[in-house]
């Protein structure tokens, strides 16, 4: 039996995180503060729909999944599908998502009993009779191991590996002389600003330091004209929910707040989300990659992930890897054209993936 929630407190947090485990961006804790201060809602575009899956009574597995009215907070663009599809008479919206909301961060999917998933697919295929498509962003390699209906979509991100370092100088040890002086130079023309940083995990932080965090998120958005996808209430929530999973890296001058990134982390990845601040020469460096970089080699982290996009990683040991969407099209005709764009764009990103290897910044042996 499937059941559908229409709010992540239809369900207990303990059974839902018993199946998320500690990937910060399905706990339910992070569900829960998007959903309480209205960033996933029907104002938003964002209406949760997961499904349940029951066997005698009992919950033993779930998808997350939104009824999705736009394609904004994806990461993955199909605007361009949507499009084509409306112009030829279509309806393309709402479309059903399963992803972690405004986050384009690989992890579980399906969580719980990985034996539910024929039954999940078919209740799918009974809801894409309702709607044009269905989406799942960002899975975790479990997830690509189960028989799943749809097309495939490559993408490529930049993610740091922890290959056992002990400091921050053995990580900048396999590089080419040129790519550690420059990286030592960056983090000198931060230092030599009288720039100060503070790593600060969630749960030490104080209302200031999170006051002054949302007020550079909020402009990092506003210099392009539009506002974060997140509220205040939501990091509030999300601070005083999930802050053991949370790193806060404050930037201070003359001790004055100048900027603030803020990160999640797990046992194995960290995670870099949000950044703001003031235009200072490398600070944006230092704040988001390096700073990172020392906690999780502190921390014995093996993974950092940065976010999406930003050629400007490679040259600082930065690797290109391929993310994975899948699409399910209900409708044949705009299937097979999904399908013909889909193969050609692949070859395109593994080109792409192969040239960012040969601009890594380590050494070649012999």
């Amino acid at each position: 039996m499937i059941r559908e929630l229409t709010s992540i407190h239809q369900i207990a947090s303990n059974t839902w995180n018993a199946w998320a485990g500690d990937y910060p961006f399905l706990r339910h804790e992070f569900l829960a503060a998007l959903e309480d201060s209205q960033a996933t809602s029907s104002t938003t575009g964002w209406i949760p729909k997961h499904l349940i899956v029951e066997r005698d009574g009992h919950p033993i597995a779930a998808l997350p999944l939104f009824e999705k009215y736009h394609s904004r907070g994806e990461y993955v663009f199909d605007w361009s599908w949507a499009d084509a599809f409306e112009r030829a008479g279509g309806r393309y919206y709402p479309k059903l998502l399963s992803a972690a909301p405004f986050t384009p961060a690989t992890g579980p999917r399906l969580l719980g009993q990985t034996d539910t998933w024929p039954e999940i697919q078919d209740h799918l295929q009974q809801l894409l009779e309702h709607y044009s498509s269905w989406h799942l962003l960002f899975p975790g390699e479990q997830d690509m191991a189960l028989s799943i209906e749809g097309d495939d979509r490559f993408g490529v991100q930049y993610h740091w590996f922890n290959h056992g370092y002990d400091d921050f100088d053995a990580y900048l040890a396999p590089m080419t002389s040129k790519r550690r002086k420059a990286i030592k130079r960056e983090r000198r023309i931060v230092r030599d600003q009288g720039i100060q940083l503070r790593r600060i995990l969630g749960s030490d932080t104080r209302p200031q330091e999170r006051a002054y965090f949302y007020h550079y998120y909020q402009q990092t958005y506003a210099v392009r004209g539009q506002r974060g996808y997140l509220n205040s209430d939501t990091f509030d929530r999300l601070f005083a929910q999930l802050g053991d999973q949370m790193l806060l890296v404050l930037a201070e001058q003359d001790d004055e707040p100048v900027g603030a990134a803020l990160l999640f982390f797990d046992t194995t990845h960290l995670y870099g989300r949000y950044w703001g601040g003031q235009p200072l020469d490398c600070l944006h460096f230092e704040a988001c990659y390096y700073q990172g970089i020392e906690f999780a080699i502190e921390r014995g982290i093996q993974c950092f992930d940065p976010g999406a996009q930003g050629e400007h990683k490679i040259p600082r040991g930065f690797e290109p890897v391929k993310t994975r969407s899948r699409h399910w099209i209900a409708h044949p005709q705009l299937r097979a054209a999904v399908q013909r764009f889909l193969q050609q764009e692949a070859g395109a990103i593994d080109d792409w993936q192969n040239a960012a290897r040969g601009a890594l910044p380590f050494k070649i042996e012999p």
